[in-house]
């Protein structure tokens, strides 16, 4: 066996696809432009030739001059010959890439969620789609408190959560080994548990604090970062001020938040004071306007990686289907809404990116995530996308869930839950998407990219 420079080598750590081969590889990668060095970390007697899948692929390509730029992969084909590295047995990766731009002089590959990064804190800002529950603690009628919500949780109760289980909060620390964050309104949040984070989330609310204001006795987003600020206070006195920022600063940060700005706000009644004072398109510029003082007022407060969701297809959910559709086609007037929302809230994201110079926030296209399972529910398991598990009326998609509500036997073949809010099984669809999904649905990187590259910094 031949011998090779480690001084070429960079570290980096891949997942080999279990479709496949079931097997973890440890990489140390380097070598000439068509080839890589994979060292192998446990029995590979069926590992000489595989695919590599690696949605989101990140690679640091380095020319002659020094400067180093960063690019996305996707699939590639390796063929493994056996070598030898510093007495250590490696392998010889001859890569016959669909993209070209994984031949290069120099790489690193970074892919996957290691598990030392377990223990970093995760916050959640928001709406109803990610409520764990503070609106059981608040006098509201925006809950999920009663049975069928929670039916199938692991206590079968109903713990605040929108859902007849998980939530995405929940399924992202599932996917991240990080226990679930609790509502921060939760008595049972305090001491220890205070680091693993708090979901601040509360259903009904939006960009606007004049949004849901039927809901009376909800937690605001202004509120909700108040309630962040008190948080760093309280931690302080556990840890310290320094290590207080330091776990604010490596959190990962998830809100949501639009929805209920057209839903319970300027389509909530026919010619609503919002609706009186601007026409569609002007009142998504205001709603950005107010978005991007949001954003920045996070950001100030510590948070320095920031999943932020766009709006879903409002129009295409039982609730809507059920008000405004003929012959199951989405609300017309809601998908317009959606259409001005969601590129200008992309938009936004890039221009705080750039203006602070770093990748803090990342957009997360809700719209194309629903619009998977909603446009082809079948390909996905589900037996409709149109038509409620819980509710009643037209699509089961009038009023509100209840236990004297009609109730699907089996959530998951459901991609709605309620009128309003995907199933469990639907949320991990979602959910699996933030981790691995293309720059289509995660930008400018995914979940496991952000991982990977925040833990080698």
């Amino acid at each position: 066996m031949r011998s090779l420079d480690s001084n070429k080598l960079i570290a980096g750590t891949t997942q080999l696809d279990q479709q496949h081969y079931n097997c973890t590889t440890s990489l140390s990668i380097g070598g000439s432009k068509s080839h890589l060095i994979i060292s192998h970390t446990i029995d590979h007697n069926n590992c000489s030739r595989a695919l590599y899948k690696s949605p989101n692929l990140l690679v640091q390509k380095q020319d002659h001059s020094g400067k180093k730029s960063m690019h996305y992969c996707s699939w590639f084909l390796v063929e493994t010959i056996p070598m030898e590295l510093n007495n250590k047995r490696v392998f010889l990766v001859s890569s016959k890439s669909m993209f070209l731009s994984l031949l290069v002089m120099m790489i690193t590959l970074i892919i996957g969620a290691p598990q030392a990064e377990a223990a970093r804190a995760f916050f959640v800002f928001g709406d109803s789609l990610v409520d764990n529950g503070n609106n059981n603690y608040l006098a509201t009628t925006a809950r999920a408190d009663s049975y069928p919500y929670g039916i199938d949780s692991a206590s079968h109760r109903a713990s605040g959560r929108f859902s007849n289980g998980l939530n995405i909060p929940d399924l992202i620390s599932e996917k991240i080994g990080s226990e679930p964050t609790l509502p921060y309104l939760s008595p049972e949040l305090n001491g220890q548990r205070l680091l693993v984070g708090a979901n601040f989330a509360s259903a009904g609310i939006g960009i606007l604090n004049d949004t849901g204001i039927q809901f009376i006795n909800i937690i605001r987003i202004t509120e909700q970062l108040a309630y962040f600020r008190q948080y760093q206070q309280r931690v302080s006195g556990l840890i310290g001020e320094e290590q207080t920022r330091n776990l604010v600063n490596k959190a990962l940060v998830l809100i949501t938040l639009g929805g209920n700005d057209f839903v319970n706000n300027y389509y909530l009644v026919p010619f609503s004071a919002r609706s009186r004072e601007y026409a569609l398109p002007d009142y998504v510029v205001f709603l950005m306007s107010e978005y991007r003082k949001i954003l920045s007022n996070l950001y100030e407060l510590g948070a320095r990686r920031v999943m932020v969701t766009g709006t879903g297809p409002l129009g295409c959910v039982p609730a809507e289907l059920a008000m405004h559709s003929q012959n199951g086609e989405c609300a017309t007037e809601l998908q317009r809404a959606v259409n001005l929302f969601n590129p200008q809230l992309v938009q936004l994201l890039h221009d705080l990116n750039t203006q602070i110079g770093s990748d803090v926030f990342i957009s997360a296209n809700a719209f194309a995530m629903h619009l998977d399972f909603v446009s082809d529910p079948q390909a996905y398991g589900f037996v409709t996308s149109k038509i409620a598990c819980c509710g009643q009326g037209a699509y089961n998609g009038i009023g509100l869930c209840t236990p004297a509500s009609n109730l699907c036997p089996n959530r998951d073949l459901y991609a709605f839950w309620d009128p309003f809010h995907p199933s469990e099984r639907a949320n991990r669809l979602i959910v699996d998407k933030f981790m691995t999904g293309s720059t289509e649905y995660m930008h400018p990187m995914n979940l496991s990219t952000i991982i990977a590259l925040d833990s080698e910094s």
